[in-house]
C-alpha cells in the first residue's frame, strides 16, 4: 500500500511539473513513416522479408515438384531403388530446410523490427533534443503516451525535418542501420 501511494504522489508531482513546463509532442510512428531514414529502414526490412520469402518459395516449389514425382507410381517405377531413395532423402532435406527458413524468417524479422525501432528511437531522440533546445522546450514526449494533445504542442514535422537534414548530410547510399541480417540470411556479402 505504501509503495502504490508513493507512486501516485510521484506521478502527480511529475504531472504538475509537466503542466508548468514547456512541452512538445512527437508522433513516433509518423517519424518512422514520413522521414527519409524511416522509409529507408522500412525498405531494408521489406527487402529482408522479400529475400526470405523468395528462399522459402523456391524451396517449397522444389518440395511440391518432388512430392508430385514421388506420388506418381509410374515415375517411381521408372527409377532405380537407389535413385528413389536419393529422391526421398532430398525431399526430407528440403522439408528440413523449409522449416529452418521459416524459423529464421520469424527470428530475422523480429530482430530487424527491433533494430528499426532502436535505430529510429535514437535518431528521433537526437532530433527532438535539437528541436527542444531551439524552441526552449523542457520536454518532448511521445504522443502515444498521451490521451489528448493540443495540436500546437506537436513538433513532429520539425523533428522529421531535422532527421531528414541529418539523413541528407550523411551518405544516403550507406547503410544507416546495421542490416547485416539480410546478408546473413542470403549469404551475400555486405556492400
Amino acid at each position: 500500500m505504501r509503495k502504490s501511494y508513493f507512486s501516485i504522489v510521484m506521478g502527480l508531482g511529475l504531472i504538475s511539473t509537466a503542466f508548468a513546463a514547456d512541452i512538445g509532442i512527437v508522433n513516433f510512428s509518423t517519424c518512422i513513416s514520413d522521414s527519409k531514414l524511416g522509409k529507408k529502414e522500412q525498405s531494408n526490412v521489406e527487402t529482408l522479408k522479400k529475400q526470405m520469402a523468395s528462399m522459402m518459395e523456391e524451396t517449397d516449389a522444389k518440395l511440391r515438384d518432388l512430392s508430385t514425382k514421388l506420388s506418381d507410381e509410374e515415375y517411381r517405377d521408372s527409377l532405380s531403388p537407389k535413385a528413389e531413395e536419393e529422391m526421398k532423402m532430398t525431399y526430407q532435406g528440403l522439408e528440413e530446410d523449409l522449416q529452418r527458413y521459416q524459423q529464421q524468417f520469424y527470428q530475422m524479422i523480429q530482430g530487424a523490427n527491433y533494430q528499426l525501432v532502436q535505430t529510429m528511437s535514437n535518431h528521433i531522440s537526437s532530433a527532438a533534443e535539437k528541436i527542444a533546445k531551439e524552441k526552449k522546450l523542457d520536454y518532448i514526449i511521445n504522443k502515444e503516451a498521451c490521451f489528448y494533445v493540443r495540436s500546437d504542442f506537436d513538433v513532429t514535422p520539425q523533428v522529421i525535418q531535422e532527421m531528414d537534414q541529418t539523413f541528407d548530410s550523411n551518405d544516403k547510399d550507406s547503410k544507416v542501420s546495421d542490416n547485416d541480417l539480410i546478408h546473413e540470411v542470403t549469404g551475400d556479402e555486405a556492400p
